[in-house]
């Protein structure tokens, strides 16, 4: 895996999740994901940093609060942007995060945002 094309992303709606991954996919990311956020912080700590994580906020087990005060609280992790996608923006307020994408993302801002972080994709 490249790190600098890797994007994590963590949302517990497998479409959305799928959605995202394929249209990621598309323009030459390399995509993992994770249906929480504790195997969010799973899957992190056996791949290649990623430049980017895509966070949900609602979300089973752990949500993205708790993922976020994870991420925060292990020197590894700390530091990896990330970009909430919620359905409930005015609620991502109290959330470190570089920015806040409201659902449904159009594909548009989607690219543009990890373009931002991750450089543009391989077939952008």
């Amino acid at each position: 895996m490249n790190p600098c094309k890797v994007v994590l992303i963590v949302e517990d709606d497998e479409s959305i999740r799928e959605t995202m991954q394929l249209a990621l996919e598309l323009r030459g990311y390399e995509v993992v994901t994770a249906g929480n956020g504790k195997e969010g912080i799973e899957t992190l700590l056996g791949i290649p940093r990623p430049c980017l994580i895509l966070l949900d906020l609602m979300m089973p087990v752990m949500d993205g609060w708790g993922f976020v005060k994870a991420l925060e609280d292990d020197p590894l992790l700390d530091g990896i942007p990330v970009v909430v996608v919620t359905a409930f923006a005015n609620q991502a307020t109290s959330i470190n995060a570089r920015s806040v994408l409201a659902k449904p993302v159009p594909l548009e801002v989607l690219y543009a945002t990890v373009g931002e972080h991750c450089g543009p994709g391989a077939s952008a």
